[in-house]
């Protein structure tokens, strides 16, 4: 399943983050989470994409996140969370596809 999210991922929508992902992530044992519109994220966002991930590995599953860029890029990098929820890499080192 293919979240897209857009605009600022702070406290403001920090109940519609958790609701979206926590659907999503009953919903479907792979949920990738593209942040190519957001503009902005905080550390409620943040925690909402952690929340998501544990909540996804205690099913079995797994939270992804896609096309984070500029400063999502480095609140994620920043973090640590980009190395917990990017794509993962194949062991033939060609990057997993996970289409949803």
């Amino acid at each position: 399943m293919r979240v897209t999210l857009a605009g600022e991922c702070d406290l403001a929508v920090r109940d519609q983050l958790r609701t979206i992902l926590e659907g999503a992530v009953h919903a479907s044992p792979l949920v990738i989470v593209d942040l190519a519109a957001v503009d902005f994220l905080d550390s409620s966002g943040v925690h909402g994409l952690i929340v998501a991930h544990h909540e996804a590995r205690a099913r079995g599953g797994r939270v992804t996140v896609v096309n984070p860029t500029g400063a999502v890029a480095s609140v994620l990098d920043i973090t640590g969370v980009a190395e917990l929820l990017g794509p993962q890499v194949a062991a033939s080192g060609d990057q997993a596809r996970a289409d949803g």
